[in-house]
């Protein structure tokens, strides 16, 4: 049981003015995917416009922002939501301190997605794009108190129930960030889940993109580019 009853006052009243900037990791393929249909770049830039309109819109509030930054607002929850979205809640752009935090986050989908698999054994390497968001809200800190109280349930590795529902109090309150310990690095991180599109300080994605190479196997997820590597064990 929580030792806290959390009203949208009372989170309110630990909301604070919070800018800066997170990473995300996303797939790179649709890319690779696109240029195998045209011959030309205008031809490429043509297809993935007809691609785009045929795409879910979105809230009002994102239909200005770069298609990475707005992607995670345009489509529905996955089947049990995420940790701070629920099936029937709007959407949620989730980033990280730091690329490995991201990774380590990502990682684990796709691990997950191995190991439910049906005689599928391993992901062979997929090229994914990691980019830094600007991010200027009121928001609220899981890893300071009184918040830490309830650590437990933050940072439970599949239940999802309290933090879902803290999420819709802090929409409720008018709060627009979460700030919370990763629960997927083994190494100390943290992560921010941006409740609304109009939390982003700027229309596109900073500078200083990375391509990386992600392979799963039942055992670990691994991430490679030139000069640098991480492993993720299983466990």
């Amino acid at each position: 049981m929580s030792s806290i009853t959390w009203t949208p006052r009372a989170v309110s009243a630990e909301a604070r003015d919070w800018s800066g900037a997170a990473w995300r990791l996303v797939e790179a393929q649709h890319i690779a995917a696109t240029m195998k249909l045209v011959d030309t770049r205008s031809e490429q830039d043509m297809l993935e416009a007809l691609l785009e309109s045929a795409k879910p819109t979105g809230p009002a509030e994102a239909a200005r922002l770069h298609y990475l930054l707005a992607t995670p607002f345009r489509y529905p929850a996955r089947p049990g939501g995420t940790r701070f979205r629920g099936e029937a809640d709007a959407g949620v752009f989730y980033g990280a301190g730091s690329v490995r935090t991201a990774a380590a986050e990502l990682g684990y989908w796709r691990w997950k997605f191995l190991r439910d698999a049906v005689n599928l054994e391993r992901l062979h390497p997929v090229a994914h794009t990691a980019f830094r968001a600007d991010i200027a809200i009121a928001t609220v800190d899981l890893r300071q108190r009184p918040f830490t109280r309830d650590a437990a349930r933050w940072q439970h590795p599949q239940d999802y129930g309290a933090t879902q529902a803290f999420a819709r109090i802090a929409r409720e309150a008018g709060v627009g960030a979460i700030r919370y310990r990763s629960v997927r690095d083994p190494q100390p991180g943290w992560c921010i889940a941006l409740l609304t599109p109009r939390g982003f300080a700027g229309n596109r994605p900073r500078g200083g993109m990375q391509t990386w190479f992600l392979a799963v196997s039942r055992q670990a997820v691994s991430w490679r580019r030139e000069g640098e590597a991480w492993e993720f064990s299983w466990d």
